[in-house]
């Protein structure tokens, strides 16, 4: 954890701002907040394009709405976040026309990432807008969003953002200034950890998230985020959005908040989607000889490596492959057969596939194309 900060120039810029920036518990949009946001993201547009993602919709709408507190059914938070995002998004409209700043929303589901033409189609829809200097403002559309269509929360979505639209740098202001040893507010020898190398397990055990009625996310789902920007080859700053000018100050070096290097093998555009995009439709159970050749290797997936078969799912769809010592996730491909067609041919050799099948179409269970080790 002591590299120094690579940033290079950053044309491409993705900013994350949580509920408890934008809002106040019972209030709903904070004007003020969203004036210094804007004020803020409006001082380094200069030769850049911006992309903001944005929480706070529910939390509107439930002031708005003159609930007590968080709507817990899934009917009630769609009716909180349909009345909440136009609010938000006024609020913003304003906010950014006193910079010059044109705005456009984006809302998103996990359907439209996980789905590969959606997902592409929201990809030129986001380049679009930035070619017509449009600040988009991306939320999760809760309005229609049920568990099975859902990212979760913001965090996530802004990484998968940023791995979109080949963002330079992904910050996300939230209302700490970082990752620290341990919670500090009741710890006062917690430390902030200025830069750090890899989102290990170590470093996962670090996050403390506190539950409260405005927030989603918590640090867990910020070290998520950083994994998936890695990833992509994008480096991310968690910062606090209470600092005054703090988005300049990050890109001009300063040590603010904590750094999140990315990987030097950058990860292609489809092998990110394979790997956080889609969720597993299913889960292979790999022996040694296959882990290792897929890990140290390089090779395909042979049906001979295969254990065990979890799940129902189509040729073409994305599976989690876990290893037979501990069963822990290791890889996500894109597979060549279906789940009843590898029940068939599991454990066998390449030539057997055509006598357990009837047929042969692809020796390969998962081709190394179609394959990411993470």
């Amino acid at each position: 954890m002591t590299s120094a900060r690579r940033l290079g120039r950053v044309r491409r810029l993705v900013v994350k701002v949580g509920s408890g920036l934008v809002t106040t518990a019972g209030v709903g949009v904070a004007p003020a907040r969203v004036e210094a946001l804007a004020a803020d993201i409006a001082s380094i547009r200069e030769g850049r394009r911006i992309v903001l993602v944005s929480s706070g919709a529910i939390a509107t709408g439930t002031a708005r709405l003159g609930l007590p507190e968080r709507p817990r059914s899934i009917p009630e938070k769609q009716a909180a976040a349909a009345v909440g995002q136009s609010a938000l998004m006024w609020q913003y409209e304003a906010a950014f026309g006193r910079h010059q700043m044109p705005v456009g929303q984006v809302l998103l589901t996990a359907q439209d990432i996980s789905d590969r033409a959606r997902y592409l189609n929201a990809k030129n829809t986001l380049l679009a807008l930035l070619k017509f200097d449009v600040l988009p403002i991306v939320n999760e559309n809760d309005t229609v969003a049920v568990e099975e269509i859902k990212v979760g929360d913001n965090d996530n979505l802004s990484a998968l953002v940023a791995s979109l639209i080949d963002a330079d740098l992904l910050v996300l202001l939230t209302d700490v200034d970082g990752l620290y040893t341990d919670d500090p507010t009741v710890n006062a020898r917690a430390q902030k950890l200025d830069t750090v190398d890899a989102v290990t397990d170590e470093i996962a055990r670090l996050a403390r998230d506190r539950v409260d009625r405005v927030s989603v996310g918590g640090m867990a789902t910020k070290l998520q985020a950083a994994r998936k920007a890695a990833a992509a080859g994008v480096p991310m700053v968690i910062a606090s959005g209470l600092e005054p000018g703090v988005l300049r100050r990050i890109l001009d070096g300063e040590s603010v908040g904590t750094y999140f290097a990315p990987k030097a093998d950058r990860l292609g555009a489809r092998k990110r989607w394979i790997a956080f995009a889609v969720p597993p439709q299913g889960r292979l159970t790999v022996d040694a000889g296959a882990l290792a050749a897929l890990t140290q290797r390089g090779k395909s997936l042979l049906p001979s490596g295969i254990v065990e078969i979890e799940g129902d799912f189509a040729s073409g769809e994305v599976v989690a492959l876990l290893g037979v010592a501990g069963g822990k996730e290791f890889a996500r491909g894109v597979v060549n057969f279906d789940a009843a067609e590898l029940r068939k041919i599991r454990g066998a050799k390449t030539r057997e596939i055509e006598h357990r099948l009837g047929y042969k179409s692809f020796d390969e269970v998962i081709h190394r194309d179609n394959l990411v080790i993470l």
